[in-house]
């Protein structure tokens, strides 16, 4: 197991410390979609809900299929020939929402890239015919990925794969609701549009529950402490300086082990 950077666990501790120090400020944010595999023509998945959970309060706003297909009198039946229309009004409600709050801050698992994203939800929303004033540009600045900072602060065998379900086993975390990502996928061609919302609701109170922990240095991972602090003597040295009551107590062995050897001699 390769230990942590010294450098980068500094930084990715002082980043996750500001984050909960403004949690008034910060949305935690997941969404759940079709599978990203046996996609022959290319077409990106479609976005079925999406999550915003206020990290101090637990507040959350979501937006999903089922909800939007509910308030415009959609049959279940009908959802399926319905599917752009109500995933477009889905996702403009949600930037909507985004457009009402621009001072927040993003925590998330993962959302990178045009694969699973910000990116990608931008891209369903035009994909769909969304206006391009319609769509809010989130700053990369306004973007903490949790996943990235664990690996920072504990290396990256830290626990093994998937880690975020590894993480809420070593943990013993119950998450009701809470499903994989090939899970989510089962769901949707089952057209089972409520267990993915709950999933997603599920995700965004995990992610936050695990990022909690890391902030109190108390999540529990398969790295050791010595691979934590990098294995050094040092490391060993800055831990007793850190702690009054070893230093104390190491620094009166060492007073006694002196007096020792001086009597002896």
């Amino acid at each position: 197991m390769t230990a942590p950077n010294p450098t980068r666990q500094k930084a990715a501790r002082t980043t996750l410390a500001k984050i909960f120090a403004n949690d008034s400020n910060v949305w935690v944010i997941h969404y759940s979609c079709e599978s990203f595999y046996n996609r022959p023509e290319g077409h990106s998945p479609r976005i079925t809900s999406i999550a915003l959970r206020r990290l101090d309060d637990g507040q959350t706003s979501s937006f999903s299929i089922h909800k939007i297909a509910e308030i415009i009198k959609t049959p279940f039946n009908e959802i399926e020939q319905q599917y752009d229309t109500l995933e477009k009004e889905m996702l403009q409600q949600f930037y909507d929402q985004l457009k009402k709050f621009q001072q927040m801050q993003y925590l998330h698992w993962n959302m990178r890239d045009a694969n699973y994203g910000f990116q990608a939800i931008e891209h369903r929303f035009r994909v769909l015919g969304g206006k391009e004033d319609d769509i809010y540009i989130v700053d990369d600045k306004s973007k903490v990925d949790i996943s990235r900072l664990l690996i920072d602060i504990y290396g990256i065998g830290y626990i093994g794969h998937p880690r975020l379900p590894k993480l809420i086993e070593k943990n013993k975390i119950s998450p009701p609701g809470f499903m994989t990502g090939k899970q989510e996928a089962k769901a949707f061609e089952r057209k089972d549009f409520v267990a993915l919302h709950q999933s997603t609701l599920s995700k965004v109170d995990v992610i936050a529950n695990i990022a909690g922990r890391a902030n109190d240095r108390n999540l529990k991972t398969n790295t050791t402490w010595w691979k934590m602090h990098g294995g050094r003597v040092t490391a060993a040295c800055r831990w007793i300086a850190e702690n009054p009551m070893w230093a104390i107590g190491v620094g009166f062995l060492t007073v006694i082990g002196t007096g020792i050897s001086i009597f002896c001699q």
